[in-house]
């Protein structure tokens, strides 16, 4: 008996290659997912990789001819004594030297601030050439400023303002009021900085304005000729004591820019997530593909082994055309990514947020990083499908329809729950700790309850969709049908519903978090709040400090007290607390486990966790070190409260407050105002009002207002992480179409039968629809039921963060199931009339 030659690899591949290009449509479906996964990866890392590169031409622009900085070690300190300063710069090897003193400030601009979109606004002091380090500012027109009360500003800073040369304008100082200036020209940066606005001022003035008057915020140093940062850094290192930083210019630089890599890992770190997010769902239609390419392609597959094609090629031949869908898939989403990197700045530019300017970074990395990953992807996809078409006896080429029936699903949902009882219970216990330990338990429990979820639901499918067929009874016998169809292959309705309840797990989790921090917030604030009014500022400037005096002479007014943070030590461990003027009696309620809450002289309360982990009690001293100067302060512990995260774990009397942190340096967050007995509301917010008019930063807002004041940041993030989760939803959408429309393929002849019987289109159609809707319907409720009890699981391990009060969005909830059945129908549009087109004659002929 003669001996066949296996096909040899070449032959192979360009059958490969041919089945590709005779199903465009196909491969365009797979292409897409790979493409929307790697092109959030790319977006990723190319724009921070983009802000990055900026900011770094910033800092080097900000420290260039600087050869040594001596800085506190500490933001809330004082700075550096000006007599220190002085001391150093008397030493032989210093060249020059430029005291700085500088902070943040708005623009006031006809009774409104001047809106940077969340870039700095920042004033300084103005350095003539002859004094200052390194390259002089670039005047563009008009005069530097001579005298107190005259300014320069930025160019792209005065485009903001609406400000011409000769202008004058007024410039709130958080810590020092409103003064007003005149503009005397303006100035151009290295680096356009977005919306950035920078105020020079006289050198005196900045003194005035951003410090004590005996210190500046740093001490930038240039070396005499032949003098290297290292050496000159040694010398001033021994002049200066502890409590400060002597950094050489290359260290500041990269001190620096290690700030702002670790400001933006969280984007970054935000961005991988969702584009791993996409990879996931997407894996799944990919699977799903090329589990039915290799069903449709039964016949084809074992005629190549009845020839002699072993078992390696025909599998190898299924890894290529992955290999080709990922190559082709990864490139796309490589130049996709830089589009969403360049469609995400002109987004973030538009709606005000101000961005630095310059070219789009993409490193070598990222293009690496790109392809692997959209390859590795599709081919790990494609090895389960590829694994079972080599599987195919040759006899099989011997019949004459091809089987798309799934195996047995019952040992993988044995094994889907062998993984489920135990994932359960891990993520329950979870729910007994709080904090870090408490997510990692839950998170890990979750994990693994999704994995045993996505084993286990083809044999949930059958009895799923059975139950769910309840709504397809009204069609009659095309319900039914459709019904049948959506059971008929389990595995691969479990595969495309998975990838809906994936996205929409993720969204219901998101959906209970924030519903439950709003609910939370509003007790908080209906339980804890007992002012009238509650004032605030801009989230990074805060209310000026000079806001409280002013509201507190106000008729009227009873009591206006500053709500300040605290940060200290103690026993070198960082806790953070806050400061009420005059005490918190009769503006916030704070529930008391021991003790009281009359804070004088020197004192302080804490709650239960601080006083069990430092081991306090009511009467003790607790020993609180400065972070912004030597030594300690002594403040005796007069009550222990509960969690309340209005006051934060500790709160500290005004002696003890101004003892711990310099009253220059203090951040206001908020001034709570308690009205006087009898006084009109309506009347006294006006007053207010007028008292505040010259802070045009300050927010007026009842209690009311202040808890949707605090909802609307919420629902900011929460609008935010729906956005990107979408991306998620919409694969898996695509995925509904993908999968319907290959299916279509497979029944052919099937639909051509039922067609010949008499079927309408109509009836082909709404069957097609029906299927779908089941198949979304299911997977949704899948997505909902995950969502709940992880968002429960969640919210538990975060009561000690404030989130007391469990709130289920059940009109959300309802929506989605809504939503899933109109997707399944609109996803089984076009594969809906592509089966209805069939025609009965030739489909029952096409063998």
């Amino acid at each position: 008996m003669p001996v066949t030659a296996a096909p040899s690899r070449a032959p192979m591949r360009k059958v490969s290659l041919r089945n590709l290009g005779a199903h465009k449509l196909r491969l365009f479906l797979t292409v897409l997912a790979v493409v929307l996964g790697t092109a959030f990866v790319t977006g990723s890392f190319v724009f921070t990789d983009t802000l990055k590169k900026t900011f770094d031409q910033i800092f080097t622009g900000s420290s260039q001819g600087v050869d040594v900085r001596v800085v506190p070690e500490n933001q809330a300190s004082l700075g550096v004594p000006l007599e220190l300063a002085d001391q150093i710069a008397t030493l032989p090897d210093v060249r020059a030297s430029v005291k700085y003193a500088g902070g943040q400030v708005i623009l006031i601009k006809d009774g409104s601030a001047v809106q940077t979109g969340g870039a700095p606004s920042e004033g300084e002091p103005y350095f003539p050439p002859e004094t200052a380090i390194g390259q002089p500012i670039e005047m563009v027109s008009g005069e530097p400023p001579a005298r107190e009360g005259e300014v320069i500003i930025n160019s792209s800073g005065m485009e903001r303002a609406g400000l011409e040369v000769g202008d004058d304008v007024d410039v709130l100082v958080p810590n020092s009021g409103t003064v007003t200036v005149s503009v005397t020209g303006t100035y151009d940066l290295p680096v356009d900085v977005g919306g950035f606005i920078g105020v020079q001022f006289v050198e005196q003035q900045a003194l005035d304005l951003f410090s004590d008057g005996d210190h500046v915020s740093r001490l930038d140093l240039a070396a005499a000729e032949g003098v290297s940062q290292e050496d000159l850094r040694e010398q001033v290192a021994a002049l200066v004591p502890d409590g400060f930083d002597v950094l050489s210019g290359s260290e500041a630089r990269d001190s620096q820019q290690n700030e702002l890599e670790q400001n933006l890992s969280f984007i970054n770190y935000f961005l991988l997530a969702f584009g791993a997010i996409a990879l996931v769902v997407g894996t799944f239609i990919i699977y799903n593909t090329f589990a039915m390419i290799v069903a449709q392609r039964l016949r084809e597959m074992a005629l190549l082994r009845a020839i002699g094609a072993s078992r390696k090629q025909i599998s190898r031949s299924v890894i290529f055309e992955a290999l080709v869908v990922g190559i082709i898939g990864s490139i796309l989403g490589l130049a996709a990514g830089v589009g969403i990197a360049y469609g995400l700045r002109i987004v973030l530019d538009a709606t005000g947020l101000g961005l630095p300017g310059g070219a789009l970074a993409l490193e070598p990395r990222t293009v690496i990083v790109a392809l692997a990953v959209g390859i590795l992807v599709t081919i790990v996809s494609a090895y389960a499908p590829a694994r079972r078409a080599s599987r195919i006896p040759p006899v099989a080429a011997m019949r004459e329809e091809t089987s798309a029936s799934s195996d047995s699903t019952r040992s993988r949902t044995l094994i889907g729950a062998v993984i489920g009882v135990p994932a359960l219970a891990l993520l329950i216990w979870g729910t007994e700790y709080t904090g870090q330990d408490g997510a990692i338990r839950v998170g890990i429990g979750a994990g693994l309850l999704i994995v045993a979820v996505l084993l286990a639901t083809p044999g949930l499918a059958k009895p799923a969709i059975g139950a769910l067929g309840v709504l397809s009874k009204p069609f009659g016998a095309t319900g039914k049908l459709a019904r049948t169809n959506a059971i008929r292959n389990p595995r691969r309705t479990a595969a495309t519903a998975f990838a809906l309840t994936l996205g929409l797990t993720l969204v219901t989790v998101i959906g209970v978090l924030g519903n439950s921090a709003k609910a939370s917030i509003d007790d908080l604030i209906d339980q804890g709040v007992e002012a009238d009014y509650v004032l605030s500022g801009p989230q990074m400037t805060g209310v000026p400090g000079v806001v409280a005096p002013a509201v507190e002479r106000v008729r009227g007014v009873e009591k206006a007290a500053a709500l300040k943070i605290a940060p200290a030590f103690i026993d070198g461990q960082s806790i953070t607390g806050t400061n009420l003027d005059g005490g918190v009696n009769g503006v916030i309620e704070i529930p008391m486990v021991e003790g009281n809450s009359d804070l004088e002289g020197s004192s302080v309360m804490v709650d239960e966790a601080t006083a069990e982990r430092f081991g306090l009690a009511v009467g003790d001293t607790a020993s609180i070190e400065r972070p912004a100067r030597d030594g300690t302060v002594d403040a005796e512990v007069i009550g222990i409260f509960e969690r309340n995260n209005l006051t934060a774990s500790m709160v500290l009397s005004d002696e003890a407050m101004n003892a711990l942190i310099p009253a220059f340096v203090q951040t206001t967050v908020f001034v709570m105002v308690l009205a006087e007995d009898g006084t009109d509301a309506a009347g006294l917010r006006e007053s207010i009002e007028q008292a505040v008019e010259p802070f045009v930063v300050v927010q007026v807002m009842d209690r009311e207002e202040f808890k949707n004041s605090q909802a609307q940041q919420i629902n900011l993030i929460l609008s935010l992480l729906y956005a990107l989760l979408a991306l998620a939803v919409v694969i898996a959408i695509l995925g509904i179409i993908n999968t319907l429309a290959l299916s279509v393929v497979e029944r052919r002849r099937e639909i051509g039968m039922l067609r010949a019987v008499g079927m309408h289109r109509k009836q082909v159609r709404r069957t097609i629809y029906i299927e779908s809707a089941l198949i979304a319907v299911f997977g949704a409720v899948l997505g909902v039921v995950l969502g709940i009890l992880f968002g429960w699981a969640f919210v538990e391990t975060l009561r000690d963060e404030g989130l007391r009060i469990l709130a289920v969005p059940w009109g959300q909830v309802v929506l989605m199931l809504f939503g899933s059945a109109v997707v399944g129908v609109l996803a089984a549009l076009w594969p809906a009339n592509r089966a209805a087109r069939t025609k009965p004659l030739e489909a029952i002929a096409d063998l």
